[in-house]
């Protein structure tokens, strides 16, 4: 199903990232993992790089072979870090990387992001998502204190504007066949799912009753997978729930349902 593509995974220490990898690499694709920390297993070919820094960002896309087939954008941080961190990690870091490499990427290439159901918000926060459109690393304090971002807020507001920023691209590489996609789990069982509970406190509470149970890596990593292969190639600008239900419940009792 991907034999022979050369695939970037970020975040690939643990979690998701990791279960993707393991993933993708059975499937048959060359790896290269990337995260902060080394993972306890690499898979494929491991670089380290950190998310949040410019320069190691450069760094990393200046190491990576030209004709990459599909980039994971996993790495991410919870809401219990410094909002200023979480905004820098989540979203402005992830969209430098990913326009970084669009010059690696080969045509018909696939670029998956790992959004989140803390996302769905994204429509009462168009105006703060707007002007975020031109962050960089460097202006991330000024800009969550302009927007009240802070707190769990950070988490919510990254995913938000970037599922927004998927859907903003669906085209924009349309001319080399080069897609953008997200996923967007609900509360899955990693070692950050004790951060949500913790920090969103009533929320995470309501949400656990309503699931059957959390999410597992292993739920999420064969949706990943499969955008990162041909079989999704007129797949363009989607956001996939991947959540036990949850945002079609959510949705239900928005309106009434």
């Amino acid at each position: 199903m991907l034999d022979g593509k050369t695939l970037i995974v970020t975040g690939a220490s643990s979690g998701i990232g990791a279960a993707t990898a393991a993933l993708v690499a059975s499937q048959g694709a060359d790896v290269i993992s990337v995260d902060i920390v080394a993972p306890a297993m690499p898979v494929g070919r491991f670089i380290q790089a950190d998310l949040s820094d410019r320069a190691s960002i450069d760094r990393l896309v200046a190491s990576l072979p030209d004709g990459i087939d599909g980039l994971a954008n996993i790495a991410g941080l919870p809401p219990t870090r410094p909002a200023a961190d979480v905004v820098r990690v989540n979203l402005v870091g992830l969209k430098y990387l990913t326009e970084a490499i669009v010059p690696k990427l080969a045509n018909d290439a696939s670029i998956v992001n790992l959004a989140s159901l803390a996302g769905l918000g994204w429509p009462e926060a168009t105006e703060a998502i707007r002007a975020s459109a031109a962050l960089d690393f460097d202006g991330v304090p000024a800009f969550c204190d302009a927007h009240a971002i802070e707190g769990a807020r950070s988490y919510f507001f990254s995913k938000e504007a970037l599922i927004v920023w998927t859907m903003q691209h669906r085209w924009t590489w349309r001319s080399r066949g080069i897609r953008m996609n997200a996923v967007s789990p609900g509360p899955v069982d990693t070692p950050i799912l004790k951060d949500f509970i913790e920090t969103l406190g009533a929320r995470a509470e309501e949400d656990m009753r309503t699931m059957d149970r959390p999410g597992r890596p292993g739920d999420i990593a064969p949706v990943v997978a499969f955008l990162l292969s041909d079989a999704s190639a007129w797949i363009r600008g989607t956001n996939i729930p991947v959540d036990g239900g949850m945002f079609s419940d959510v949705l239900c009792r928005m309106h009434g349902l």
